[in-house]
């Protein structure tokens, strides 16, 4: 197994976990082993499959990550007007669930908005990629999530 019991690991989409075990398990009509990972207020089983690697992740070295933040001090790129544009190419955006995409995200949304209103979807999306963030840049980071909060918004520009 690439992850142990206790180690702290990334998921793609709900951010910072630890594993809390790994378990044999019938789901969808199927028999396998699933990683448990308790993430914030939910628990994940993540199969152990091919995939695991587009699902899970090492969260980021501290040196690394610190790397990763100068993404907030590049030019944004343009999100489309059309809210269905505008969703689709940040869905895509999101789909390898790294730090880097989650930070370019933030990044463009926040630029997208110093012109126009965010949709309810661009509000919800940037929240939930905020705290995903927040989690991973606060354990990476050794600092604490309100430490991250402060951070995060000094790097991003004012709007």
């Amino acid at each position: 197994m690439k992850y142990k019991t206790g180690e702290w690991v990334v998921h793609c989409k709900h951010g910072l976990g630890q594993v809390q075990g790994i378990e044999q398990r019938a789901m969808n009509g199927s028999d396998g082993m699933y990683y448990v990972v308790k993430a914030s207020d939910l628990t994940i089983w993540v199969p152990v499959d091919e995939h695991i690697d587009s699902r899970l992740r090492a969260p980021n070295s501290a040196s690394a990550f610190k790397a990763i933040l100068t993404i907030f001090t590049q030019p944004a790129d343009t999100l489309p007007a059309d809210f269905r544009q505008r969703n689709l190419q940040l869905q895509t955006l999101l789909k390898d669930g790294t730090a880097e995409a989650w930070c370019r995200l933030l990044r463009d949304l926040s630029a997208y908005r110093q012109d126009r209103p965010w949709s309810d979807y661009d509000r919800t999306l940037s929240s939930a990629v905020r705290k995903v963030l927040l989690g991973e840049w606060s354990f990476s980071m050794s600092i604490t999530p309100e430490q991250a909060e402060k951070d995060l918004r000094l790097a991003l520009p004012a709007r």
